[in-house]
């Protein structure tokens, strides 16, 4: 025996408590999380946990010095030259030197692999061993004396299928203070070394749709061709 079919009157209560709760989940959404340790969100994501700086530990302060020196020679070998790039890329092209910064500095530093494949979008930019063989993750940010202490957001970390993180490391940023000449050349005046075991960030969910369903035909108003 089938079950009966819901009443007009059944089905119309039915469709207001689902769109009431839809509303309620949108709100939600709406509002962002705040101040979620970073720490909790690599676990969550990979199953890895960020492994403490300890200042106290050898390891770790040889981990430390060799930082220091990478962000030294990479500085030195921007400056020769200069990165020729609008400001929004020049993040991007520090990441060369910061490379091969670690290379030289008998590191071993590379871009993450997942699954065999070198992996170059997303976070974290590099993996390297330290001079003890153990690996550790680092992204390469930039700012300038304007920006250094606004609230705009300038560290971005987005779930994925293929997540760089594949072990318990250390997490670190290396950021090079820039500064542009008359010319449009930017050069390093500065760098930070930032560990990231305390590091608290926000999320902001985002609504998406794709154009299959933006440029259906019971949406569009109108459309031409031109000639």
């Amino acid at each position: 025996m089938g079950y009966p079919e819901a009443s007009g009157e059944e089905s119309l209560v039915y469709d207001i408590v689902y769109v009431k709760r839809l509303e309620s989940a949108v709100r939600q959404m709406i509002e962002p999380l705040r101040n979620v340790p970073f720490r909790l969100v690599i676990e969550s994501l990979s199953g890895h946990k960020i492994v403490p700086f300890n200042r106290k530990d050898k390891k770790d302060q040889r981990l430390l010095d060799l930082l220091k020196e990478t962000a030294k020679v990479a500085t030195k070998n921007i400056n020769k030259t200069g990165i020729r790039k609008r400001v929004n890329e020049v993040g991007n092209a520090v990441e060369p030197f910061v490379e091969d910064a670690l290379n030289s500095l008998k590191a071993v530093a590379n871009k993450p692999k997942v699954r065999g494949k070198t992996k170059a979008a997303g976070y974290p930019d590099l993996e390297f061993l330290d001079l003890d063989g153990r690996l550790n993750y680092l992204e390469c940010k930039t700012f300038s004396e304007k920006t250094k202490a606004t609230t705009q957001r300038s560290f971005y970390l987005s779930p994925s299928e293929d997540f760089k993180v594949t072990q318990d490391a250390r997490h670190f940023v290396l950021s090079l203070e820039m500064s542009q000449d008359g010319r449009n050349i930017h050069r390093c005046k500065g760098w930070k070394i930032v560990s990231l075991e305390n590091l608290v960030v926000d999320v902001k969910h985002e609504f998406n749709s794709d154009n299959k369903r933006l440029y259906a035909s019971e949406l569009v108003l109108d459309q031409g061709v031109v000639s």
